[in-house]
């Protein structure tokens, strides 16, 4: 499969979540997906609670589901989409968990930021410079 089948499946997939988003109060949908170097692609999206800080991101919850599954490193590419015409990306929480994910595996993931109009290509570690991770609790 080419790169740009890659990324667009990685895309739709991420998009198919966002028909099972909870998110009734702030109305913003986001649906994600991982790629693993195995090619599993594991889904998310984001559910939201009435006790706002309790929400969890899409991308949270694919983690979850995946190191669930049994997945410990392996993360080459991640996609997230909103309902929105421009591309957003993790927030810096969401950042921060797939930096866990990816660090466990050596890897820097590419990140399929998706809007309506546009994708935009980058890494994790662009998006998260110097992160903090596994790594950085070895003395």
């Amino acid at each position: 499969m080419s790169e740009d089948n890659n990324r667009d499946s990685l895309i739709a997939a991420a998009r198919r979540a966002l028909d099972t988003s909870y998110s009734p109060y702030s109305n913003f949908r986001v649906g994600a997906a991982l790629r693993f170097a195995d090619g599993t692609v594991v889904t998310g999206t984001n559910i939201e609670n009435a006790s706002y800080g309790l929400a969890l991101c899409a991308e949270t919850v694919a983690v979850a589901k995946a190191m669930d599954d049994g997945h410990r490193g392996g993360l080459e590419e991640v996609a997230v989409i909103g309902d929105t015409a421009a591309p957003i990306t993790p927030c810096g929480r969401c950042r921060q968990v797939l930096n866990e994910l990816a660090e466990l595996g050596g890897t820097d993931p590419v990140v399929w930021c998706a809007g309506e109009d546009e994708v935009v290509q980058t890494t994790l570690s662009a998006l998260l410079p110097r992160a903090f991770g596994p790594a950085s609790l070895d003395s």
